[in-house]
């Protein structure tokens, strides 16, 4: 198999493989250009650490997360015991994913009904690499001595308490990382979460991506560094709207790390 191509589960299982993780790409990952290129840039990071990964490919469907925040269980139990099924017929037993949404669906809401997986996020996965010594990083690289500040994801801090593995992932670039005055336990949504990504805005005096790319500008951040598509979606058109995107990069953490590989 070349190294450009990502294989997939079918593949693997027609050779009598099993991989060790399963990669869960997501429909933004899949479909949403933007978020194609944090997709992109894991894969590397993955085949560069030499990790044992496969895709479902086109036998991905949705977890379902945004039906069921916007109150549609129905669809939402059609989609998950679709995934649940083609995962066990793979016998999957790890998944990494870089959607905080899909983390969460995968690892909190598919066991009740029978998928039963050891889920990770993409930040954490980058952590592990770190430490366990095969992910390493050039010092004094393209980030060296510049400010970063991070945006806690919903469902990846309050709904999953992950704020460590991603700030450490980050302290490896050598950059200044400057905390927003809300952030960990106490952060603000980017405005998409509860499947808000795919409705129009409620009455307001200001959109709440707004409010967060305000707190990210007081830092005096040159770099806003996320880890959900959907936060990067917000929060670039909140840079956009400050007309700050010729001073302000919004980046996953996989992006960052990528042209940091020694």
């Amino acid at each position: 198999m070349s190294k450009s191509l990502v294989p997939t589960m079918a593949q693997m299982a027609s050779e009598g493989k099993e991989p060790e993780i399963l990669f869960w790409v997501g429909c933004a990952g899949s479909f949403d250009a933007r978020a194609q290129k944090v997709t992109k840039a894991f894969v590397k990071i993955m085949q560069a650490t030499e990790i044992d990964f496969a895709i479902l490919g086109n036998e991905e469907s949705c977890t379902g997360d945004p039906a069921r925040r916007a109150g549609n269980e129905f669809v939402f139990q059609m989609q998950a015991l679709q995934n649940i099924e083609t995962l066990n017929m793979y016998k999957v037993k790890k998944i990494v994913t870089a959607c905080p949404h899909c983390f969460n669906s995968l690892k909190n809401e598919y066991p009740t009904l029978g998928g039963h997986y050891d889920v990770i996020h993409h930040t954490e996965l980058l952590q592990q690499l770190i430490e366990d010594g095969r992910l390493k990083l050039e010092g004094g690289g393209t980030f060296q001595g510049k400010k970063i500040t991070y945006h806690d994801s919903c469902y990846l801090g309050r709904v999953n308490g992950v704020y460590e593995a991603p700030r450490k992932v980050l302290e490896e670039l050598d950059a200044d990382l400057v905390e927003m005055k809300r952030c960990k336990t106490n952060g603000l949504c980017c405005g998409a979460g509860g499947a808000q990504m795919f409705k129009e805005d409620e009455p307001g005096n200001k959109r709440i991506n707004v409010e967060r790319i305000e707190e990210a500008l007081e830092t005096g951040a040159g770099i806003i560094a996320a880890n959900c598509p959907f936060c990067l979606t917000m929060m670039q058109d909140g840079v956009t709207g400050k007309n700050k995107e010729n001073e302000v990069m919004v980046l996953d953490l996989a992006e960052l790390i990528v042209d940091q590989i020694n």
